[in-house]
């Protein structure tokens, strides 16, 4: 369900407008570009990214337009001198553009690699160029938020991860991407109404400590809930004292048996979660309530949760909030957006463009790229990336056409189905690579004659560099 039903046509920086302009001004606009997303440095000091975004940017795009407002508020843009930014002739040429990009793209729910394109782009410069803000947005945060729920499930093992995040998300949108992010990462539901809605994810919720303080006392608190939500009966115990919250919410659980009403979970939400649990889940076995779950939040993340499962805590379900949707170790992924390969028409041959930096992590890959994954007995062993004249596709390929000629050609699956991706993919990798300490690296290279491509235009542009000089 699209979030937006306004023209995003602006939701760009500023130099992607002036370098169209430029483009059109000097008469590239037939000359076709080809554009690699990906991310160079490893997120979280782990290994991998999981791809997500991609059903966000389809959405955006296939209404790709600008509208009469957008053009009307361009033209009020003015250079140093006070006259206009943009020609009238080129607003009129965005208005009248019709998007015809093709796209070829990596399924959200995919682990990706440092250096591997994640999306790549074909089509009119102008248009490719346009298209770099709004794509590093929305894939960057998204694969972030999933790559460091996919850690934070990882910690959990079987247990469940329920992202609680929305009143500590940076604003509407940061929320909704992060919901999103998260349940393609592993977490099973989140408390974000609005992102249940929208994307059809599970929600859960049940009361604050403002609940509890509301009435008299803990067993009121409690007994009252439980009649209001029979359906719904999670205790918050550490409103006070959580010991002895948790020996009221069993007097009142054994009151509600009496009802048919099962009391089916405990909260805690502060304190030593470790010994809370451990004395908790002996209070509820020994009262006949097995059964019952006992939930855990408090500025969790995976260091944390794995340490408390090491330190045996009785744990069930882990609430985690503000260490997800922030990705607080990490607040960016480092996609970019890169030309690798232009030419003046569809009949002309293909040039192909390399950026050298005195930084070996930024020097770009030439060519049109594809990735292609190869399995073993035991899982995937290694990842190629190579230039698409030089070989077929196979299934084991990873980037597949998601839009044609600015059409959209690709049906999403259900978010359900994309999570369940994600977790049968990370399965198909080596554990090692999933370690937080030192885990182990997964070979990713460059296909051999690709590789000879490369280094022969960084010693070209390097000597044209020095010669120059």
């Amino acid at each position: 369900m699209p979030i937006y039903t306004e023209s995003l046509s602006l939701l760009t920086d500023l130099y992607e407008l002036t370098m169209a302009y430029g483009y059109w001004k000097r008469g590239f606009a037939s000359k076709e570009a080809v554009f690699h997303l990906f991310f160079r440095k490893k997120p979280f000091n782990g290994t991998f990214a999981i791809a997500a975004g991609l059903q966000s940017v389809l959405d955006y795009l296939k209404d790709f337009q600008y509208t009469p407002s957008d053009l009307s508020y361009l033209a009020t843009l003015e250079g140093a001198d006070g006259q206009p930014l943009f020609e009238t002739a080129f607003l009129d040429y965005l208005g009248a553009l019709r998007f015809c990009c093709d796209i070829d793209a990596m399924p959200e729910g995919t682990p990706v690699f440092p250096l591997e394109p994640l999306i790549r782009v074909q089509g009119p410069i102008i248009q490719a160029q346009l298209l770099e803000s709004l794509l590093l947005n929305v894939i960057n945060f998204q694969s972030l938020i999933a790559t460091k729920a996919a850690r934070i499930c990882y910690a959990a093992g079987t247990d469940p991860v329920v992202e609680f995040g929305l009143r500590r998300a940076q604003g509407i949108d940061g929320a909704l991407s992060a919901s999103r992010g998260s349940y393609i990462g592993g977490a099973t539901a989140t408390s974000n109404v609005l992102a249940g809605k929208l994307f059809g994810m599970p929600v859960k919720g049940t009361h604050a400590h403002s609940w509890i303080m509301t009435f008299e006392d803990e067993e009121e608190a409690f007994l009252t809930w439980a009649e209001v939500m029979p359906n719904n009966v999670i205790f918050l115990v550490d409103t006070y004292n959580s010991i002895e919250g948790t020996k009221k919410a069993i007097k009142v659980g054994k009151q509600l048996r009496e009802k048919n009403i099962e009391m089916s979970g405990i909260r805690l939400d502060s304190g030593d979660l470790t010994y809370l649990s451990i004395e908790i889940r002996k209070l509820l076995d020994e009262s006949g309530f097995e059964h019952v779950q006992i939930m855990a939040s408090n500025e969790l993340d995976e260091y944390i949760i794995q340490d408390l499962k090491r330190q045996g805590a009785k744990i069930n379900i882990w609430g985690v909030g503000t260490n997800l949707v922030t990705g607080k170790d990490q607040p960016a992924l480092d996609g970019v957006y890169k030309l690798s390969a232009l030419r003046d028409s569809p009949s002309d041959l293909w040039c192909y463009k390399i950026k050298i930096s005195e930084q070996p992590i930024k020097i770009t890959t030439p060519g049109i790229l594809q990735v292609r994954r190869f399995q073993g007995r035991e899982g995937y062993t290694s990842d190629m990336i190579y230039d698409i004249s030089n070989t077929c596709e196979e299934p084991q390929d990873l980037l597949i056409p998601v839009m044609r000629d600015g059409k959209v050609v690709y049906t999403s699956p259900p978010l359900d189905q994309i999570r369940a991706k994600t977790i049968r993919e990370l399965s198909l990798f080596h554990p090692a690579i999933r370690r937080f300490l030192h885990p182990q690296p997964y070979l990713v290279e460059l296909e051999s004659s690709l590789h000879d491509l490369k280094l022969s235009m960084i010693k070209e542009a390097t000597y044209e560099s020095t010669s120059h000089r």
